[in-house]
């Protein structure tokens, strides 16, 4: 199972909407689009799964730098939670 990190999304997309665009690439387990939980208002990324390892690499390099409704979206295989960086505060003051 590939995991896909869809950022700088429309406010406006769905998960139906994301569901499409990828499975022109291939079969897409999941779609999800990640909300602000007080508002309920898109934060303008999600995460779309996909079982093939192909299809996913080819849905990545295909789709990386498209428009969508005017903007750029940024596509690319999602880093575990432990991989993250940045945030919090500066140690070095």
């Amino acid at each position: 199972m590939v995991n896909i990190y869809v950022g700088n999304l429309p406010f406006a997309t769905t998960e139906q909407n994301l569901n499409d665009l990828f499975s022109e690439y291939g079969s897409v387990e999941r779609a999800t689009i990640i909300t602000d939980r007080m508002t309920g208002r898109s934060r303008g990324f999600g995460f779309v799964e996909m079982s093939d390892d192909s299809e996913a690499r080819s849905a990545i390099e295909g789709l990386n730098g498209k428009d969508m409704d005017g903007r750029t979206i940024v596509v690319n295989e999602a880093r575990a939670k432990g991989d993250r960086r940045g945030g919090g505060q500066r140690r070095d003051r």
